[in-house]
């Protein structure tokens, strides 16, 4: 059955990616699409699939901080809102850390009390690796923002509100990654700048982040934190997969940058369940059947799954336009 989408941060590099997929499989009724900057508004509107079904797409100029526009934006017809509105830029949120907690904190709050106003059925909101076990602002913004949509199943009262987050790593080639700064070094015939070698990440395309939250959608329950098993990757494979036998120099980790990231800690492991794809973290106060046999902790070094360098060579190449059109 088609539905209606409403999307906040209707403009990003997932939102767009995941308006063409909708559009592609013929999966929704209508699209809404919610974010705060008119001129991304109109270079979406100008892209030739989206332009060529316009009828069923409405752009909503709006920012997820603002209670009453996103009361008035949210409407009881929706089927499904995503929320994937945030401030992400770990040094931006580390300078200007009031605005962050406006975006990520009080955004999110914003959203789920429009939702539950309106009695939509289902919201996920998009969370990230860096939410687990935070050492940056933005991985602390982030958890709490996934605190407070796990928490809403809660508190909706008697509507019919499901909430739940997806939690995924490094999406591949996302702004301010290290992918464009690689190949732009690499265009600029500059030496390559790493911050640590023996640094590791998760991985996941745009394409698979997309498919993974639409699969999450289909089957939420309400109170789910979903974790995708991704791969990883070490960042001298990363290099080698742009340039061969590349001259680098160490520059050191940035504030609030981890060696190696983390979807599910020690603690998370003792609520989670297990399946072949995916992971669910369940929140404390729910009774379920775990089936982990042990506490573990789902992170990037330890990982079962590393990207090889012509497995990354591979990837770049086939998404390359999904991190160059930012």
């Amino acid at each position: 059955m088609k539905k209606i989408y409403f999307i906040t941060g209707g403009t990003g590099s997932f939102a767009r990616k995941l308006i063409k997929y909708l559009i592609k499989n013929n999966l929704s009724k209508k699209i809404i699409i919610f974010s705060r900057d008119e001129y991304k508004q109109l270079q979406l509107k100008e892209d030739n699939l989206i332009n060529k079904n316009l009828e069923n797409i409405r752009f909503l100029i709006g920012d997820v901080r603002d209670e009453s526009r996103l009361n008035f934006a949210i409407q009881d017809n929706i089927d499904v809102v995503i929320h994937a509105a945030a401030m992400k830029q770990v040094p931006a949120t580390e300078y200007n850390p009031f605005e962050a907690i406006k975006t990520n904190i009080f955004g999110a709050k914003n959203v789920i009390e429009a939702c539950i106003k309106n009695n939509i059925k289902k919201i996920i909101a998009l969370s990230t690796d860096k939410a687990a076990a935070p050492i940056n602002l933005y991985g602390a913004t982030k958890l709490t923002s996934d605190k407070l949509f796990i928490n809403a199943n809660f508190f909706k009262g008697k509507t019919r509100c499901k909430f739940s987050v997806v939690r995924y790593g490094n999406v591949m080639g996302s702004r301010g990654s290290v992918i464009p700064l690689f190949l732009k070094q690499k265009r600029d015939k500059k030496i390559f700048t790493i911050t640590d070698k023996h640094m590791t990440r998760f991985n996941i395309t745009l394409n698979e982040s997309v498919k993974f939250v639409l699969k999450c959608e289909k089957i939420m329950k309400g109170g789910e934190i979903f974790v995708p098993k991704i791969p990883s990757y070490r960042i001298l494979d990363l290099l080698n997969a742009i340039q061969k036998n590349p001259k680098y120099k160490m520059i050191g980790i940035r504030p609030g940058e981890k060696l190696h990231e983390e979807m599910i800690t020690e603690s998370d492991s003792l609520n989670t369940q297990e399946f072949k794809d995916y992971f669910i973290i369940h929140p404390s106060f729910r009774k379920y059947k775990s089936n982990i046999k042990k506490i573990f902790s789902y992170n990037s070094l330890d990982n079962k799954k590393y990207l090889k360098t012509n497995e990354l060579s591979n990837l770049i190449n086939e998404n390359i336009k999904d991190f160059t059109n930012d």
